[in-house]
């Protein structure tokens, strides 16, 4: 891939993956189908990695408010904790819709709407699971050291977050292969 494609670049829209058919036939020897299967081999691996930590976070948080515990959370801080689960529970959703997706456009020759609906909702599952993980970390500080730290944990997993799973990710891609060393 050339250094020299930028994040908004066409060649890189999820919706036309034939625009790299050129370099994948150059790069892989691959057919298009082949791509597509590569393509939806990786992205059930990243799914696998995600959706146990994902489940077990809801698990977590689900569990919650019958601990005696919880009776400590205010207004506000229950306020977090329900946007936390529906975030957490939302993840869940968006991590493991895509196995449902290939149940039932299995034997379909829907590949390419597979992996490209699947790709969005991987984005869509991680956008909520940072979020959640935000609000968890918000939660708990709250319980244990009191509000101030709370907002402070809260920022610094918000912002760890953000460079993480964001900024750095988007400054790798639009960097093309020489990633960050090219900044």
């Amino acid at each position: 891939m050339s250094a020299a494609r930028g994040p908004d670049s066409d060649d890189m829209d999820v919706d036309h993956p034939e625009r790299d058919q050129s370099w994948d036939k150059r790069a892989r020897a691959e057919t298009e189908t082949e791509r597509l299967d590569r393509n939806w081999s990786t992205l059930l691996q990243e799914l696998r990695v995600t959706q146990t930590g994902v489940q077990l976070l809801t698990g977590f948080l689900l569990t919650l408010p019958f601990q005696q515990r919880f009776e400590r959370l205010d207004g506000l801080m229950r306020g977090v904790y329900a946007a936390t689960v529906a975030c957490s529970v939302a993840a869940t959703l968006a991590l493991v819709a895509p196995v449902a997706m290939h149940r039932i456009l299995f034997r379909q020759h829907r590949l390419k709407t597979l992996v490209s609906a699947a790709h969005r909702l991987a984005y869509a599952g991680l956008v909520l699971l940072g979020l959640a993980l935000v609000g968890v970390t918000v939660v708990v500080f709250d319980v244990l050291y009191g509000r101030s730290a709370a907002a402070l944990s809260g920022a610094a997993a918000l912002g760890a977050f953000a460079a993480l799973w964001v900024m750095l990710p988007l400054l790798m891609r639009g960097f093309g292969e020489d990633g960050l060393r090219a900044a």
